[in-house]
């Protein structure tokens, strides 16, 4: 078999020169176009690392400020609620307080009616005692209430300890300021001068005794020698008689209370 080396020869130029030509115009911008995309890629992809660097250290950071803020968040709600449950306390204590007060005026108001009525309703039995006792004595003899206070409170005078004499004297004899007797009624020249007998003959001394009304007395007379007294009224017996209610009541009360419970019990 013959070969053509002129046909051989042209179609190895015509070769070298295709290669050529591919190297030149196609395989040389391919190359460097994949070397330009290579690099853009990598380019990319080293921006994606430090994007996705980046990312995951703002996620540390928020997830580190989250756990701080949830922190915060627990703190603030412990302190609220501690100084919720401080001020319902102060509050509790403060309406305590506020009742207990109100409680106490309340009571001492009540106490102070009790009084005044109680004072009130002494004050209108001694007015009606006194006004029946002295109606009383007028008609069955030709005798006054007021004398028979008079005596009364003279006997009352006689009847002295002697201890109790001589407390009253040596009392007097060291102050300047002379008896005083009290009455609720202005007594007459009569009823003064059988008093003022009296007083001396007890006490041995020789005064002039001053003489004053004072309603606060309830019927009575009183005598003051420097801060010593003596003295005889209806209050005294006013004063028993209320303690007598008084226990009765309170007698009656509990009775009551006692008969009540078995009903209760069978209820």
């Amino acid at each position: 078999m013959l070969i053509d080396w002129f046909t051989l020869i042209a179609q190895l130029v015509n070769f070298l020169i295709l290669a050529w030509l591919l190297k030149r115009f196609l395989y040389h911008p391919i190359v460097t176009a994949l070397d330009a995309r290579e690099k853009k890629i990598a380019s990319e992809l080293q921006h994606a690392t430090v994007v996705e660097n980046e990312a995951k250290q703002s996620m540390s950071e928020w997830r580190q400020k989250n756990v701080e803020f949830e922190k915060q968040r627990m703190l603030l709600m412990q302190q609220a609620t501690k100084a919720a449950d401080d001020k319902k306390a102060e509050l509790l204590i403060d309406a305590r307080k506020e009742y207990d007060n109100l409680r106490a005026r309340l009571e001492e108001s009540l106490h102070h009616e009790q009084i005044n009525l109680q004072q009130e309703i002494i004050g209108r039995i001694s007015t009606e005692v006194f006004s029946l006792a002295k109606k009383v004595l007028e008609e069955l003899a030709d005798v006054s209430l007021e004398d028979c206070m008079v005596k009364v409170f003279c006997e009352r005078l006689r009847k002295i300890e002697k201890a109790d004499i001589g407390v009253m004297t040596r009392s007097f004899r060291q102050s300047s300021h002379p008896p005083i007797i009290r009455s609720v009624f202005s007594l007459t020249q009569e009823q003064r001068e059988i008093v003022n007998k009296a007083v001396m003959d007890v006490f041995s001394i020789d005064a002039n005794i001053l003489f004053e009304t004072d309603p606060n007395l309830i019927s009575g007379l009183e005598l003051s020698m420097n801060g010593h007294s003596i003295s005889w009224n209806i209050k005294a017996y006013l004063d028993a008689l209320q303690l007598t209610a008084e226990v009765s009541l309170e007698r009656d009360k509990k009775e009551n209370v006692h008969d009540k419970q078995p009903a209760q019990n069978l209820s």
